[in-house]
């Protein structure tokens, strides 16, 4: 038994980055509870492009236990990686819905920006421009993925609420008892922070869950094991040979640039979060996290889902102490459980995962405070991209105006000599994304 525990602590480097199992394992179950809503909205939203409910849940399983296995054991990183939220809309909604493409060309869209993504990670083209942007915009990717976090936590605890054309947004109904559930487990939570508690979100999403079935505010699980949804009518469905074809060249820009970006920014957010950037705010080794996150996309097209990555709610876990893949292998342990305790994970209440997204939200606006606001060539960029992803529900929207804008204003400033060369490839990637996506 110790000999087993001793080639754990090995090979995560456990005491390295002063972390234990019981610290990882915490870390596993928070990222997991926050990020399990996947579960049933990503199929949820996938039934719009004409895909099967049960089939969709276990393709987003399979294809989170294998990006996130792959990031843990190869990358050694915090980061679980399940179907991106925006980029499922995208394809249900725009390619499948607004311009008419089967679910199944749109899958080999997935598959095909999988495979760009892979050869350009391997290339060393990944890493290259990701060391190429400025430090106010990775601290603008914190903070901006912070506010995100925040308002989907706001709006799916009801506590923002979808309003009028005049006021798109208002506050929501503070007599309702869920809402008020929910403002509780956000006091909870931050009580339990204020008294630096480890493992407070878990403890506050298991808190409120249990007050919310007790008082019956929220319905119990039906069940509490199934059997694993099957998955045949969409794996290894995808249409290649359709997604190759001049019309679906915005469809792949868009899917490839999205998946870059959100990547890209939701590592570098989160490492900053960690504490992983270094000294120029670069995340060492991160060619290997893109790679899990590359190979995971060519996965999910295989498997019958939408574009994968590393997940944003794996800031959740950083902030209850994960640090190693360690972490991810527990989430991947959890989805693989998922499989037969769908009904259970289900009936986990958005009043309960709401607050915790909140709260990590509101740690991750920190780095704002490293921005320059008193240069205006570094604060406008870093405005644009923080703005945006939240006001437009879309992070790949918010980091492609930081890329664009930010070179433009150096020059406005007279400042040539901050731009890195390497900066025009992501204005020219972005300014492109801009033109062809399929408003």
């Amino acid at each position: 038994m110790n000999s087993c525990r001793d080639l754990v602590y090995r090979f995560f480097k456990l005491k390295d980055n002063n972390t234990t199992i019981k610290t990882e394992f915490t870390a596993g179950v928070v990222t997991f509870m926050t990020m399990a809503y996947i579960l049933v909205v990503n199929p949820a939203i996938l039934l719009a492009a004409g895909i099967p409910f049960g089939p969709a849940v276990a393709a987003t399983i399979i294809t989170a236990i294998f990006g996130t296995v792959i990031m843990g054991v190869y990358a050694n990183r915090p980061f679980a990686i399940a179907p991106y939220m925006g980029e499922n809309a995208f394809i249900a909604y725009t390619v499948c819905g607004v311009m008419g493409y089967s679910w199944q060309t749109a899958l080999g869209a997935v598959f095909i920006s999988g495979i760009l993504l892979t050869v350009l990670t391997i290339a060393g083209g990944r890493t290259i421009m990701c060391e190429a942007v400025p430090e106010s915009l990775k601290y603008s990717f914190a903070a901006g993925i912070g506010l995100f976090i925040t308002f989907v936590g706001l709006v799916n605890s009801k506590i923002v609420v979808l309003g009028t054309e005049t006021a798109p947004v208002h506050i929501g109904d503070l007599n309702s008892p869920e809402v008020m559930l929910a403002v509780f487990g956000f006091i909870l939570i931050s009580v339990m922070e204020l008294r630096k508690i480890r493992g407070s979100i878990l403890f506050g999403i298991v808190i409120v869950s249990l007050i919310g079935f007790v008082s019956g505010l929220v319905a119990y699980p039906e069940a509490i094991f199934s059997l694993p949804p099957d998955i045949s009518p969409v794996f290894l469905q995808l249409d290649v040979a359709g997604a190759l074809t001049w019309g679906m060249f915005a469809v792949i820009l868009t899917i490839f640039t999205m998946a870059f970006l959100d990547t890209m920014g939701g590592l570098i957010g989160v490492s900053a979060q960690a504490g992983f950037l270094d000294e120029k705010g670069n995340l060492p080794d991160i060619e290997k996290p893109f790679l899990a996150d590359a190979l995971s996309n060519i996965f999910a097209g295989l498997a019958g889902t939408t574009t994968s990555g590393a997940f944003m709610e794996s800031a959740t876990g950083v902030l209850a102490g994960g640090r190693t893949g360690l972490t991810a292998i527990f989430v991947a342990i959890l989805f693989a459980c998922s499989l037969f305790l769908t009904p259970l994970f289900i009936a986990i209440p958005s009043a309960a995962t709401g607050p915790a997204m909140i709260m990590v939200g509101l740690i991750m606006m920190r780095p704002l405070v490293k921005i320059d606001f008193s240069d205006y060539s570094e604060m406008i960029p870093a405005f644009a991209v923080i703005i945006l992803m939240s006001f437009t529900y879309n992070i790949g929207v918010g980091i492609c105006s930081g890329f664009v804008l930010y070179p433009l204003f150096k020059i406005f400033a007279g400042k040539k000599e901050d731009i890195n060369p390497y900066s025009w490839i992501l204005f020219a990637l972005c300014l492109l994304f801009f033109i062809f996506y399929p408003y």
